[in-house]
């Protein structure tokens, strides 16, 4: 999917309300799940010990870590949208993160997003908040529901 494209931040801006194209779908692998736990070292053995979690976890399977789906928002994000003027872009932080469904190993993730709200910053930037939803295929809750903020400056 090519992501849409705007000019600069003015033209974005116009987005404020609006959905953002949504993602293509990505499988969660055990080694991704795995190249988590070893970069945040949460080993917990429902995410890396899939004969355990075969026999004991209620989900028969390992799952990904919550934090791992916000991880992957910014990326996300990127695969959507540009701004062709923006230099330079930085996480700026999350409000009201929730894990509604755990993420079972070789689930397919995509997301929706929508622009909640856009702020002026200092040094030719916005803040601009984005409304996010993870969803799982073939579910009907959401892996991870989650507003993401970014600054970005031309």
């Amino acid at each position: 999917m090519k992501p849409v494209e705007f000019a600069d931040i003015k033209e974005f801006k116009t987005m404020l309300g609006k959905e953002l194209p949504t993602g293509n779908w990505y499988t969660i692998t055990q080694q991704m799940i795995n190249d988590f736990a070893n970069a945040t070292l949460d080993k917990q053995w429902i995410h890396v010990d899939e004969e355990r979690a075969e026999k004991e976890s209620p989900f028969k399977s390992t799952v990904a870590h919550g934090f791992m789906s916000v991880a992957m928002i910014s990326r996300l994000l990127e695969e959507v949208f540009s701004i062709k003027s923006v230099k330079m872009g930085l996480n700026y932080g999350m409000n009201k993160v929730r894990f509604p469904n755990p993420v079972p190993v070789n689930s397919e993730l995509r997301m929706l997003s929508t622009i909640k709200e856009i702020e002026e910053l200092d040094n030719n930037g916005i803040k601009v908040t984005f409304s996010c939803v993870i969803e799982i295929k073939g579910q009907k809750k959401p892996a991870c529901v989650a507003e993401f903020l970014a600054a970005l400056f031309e």
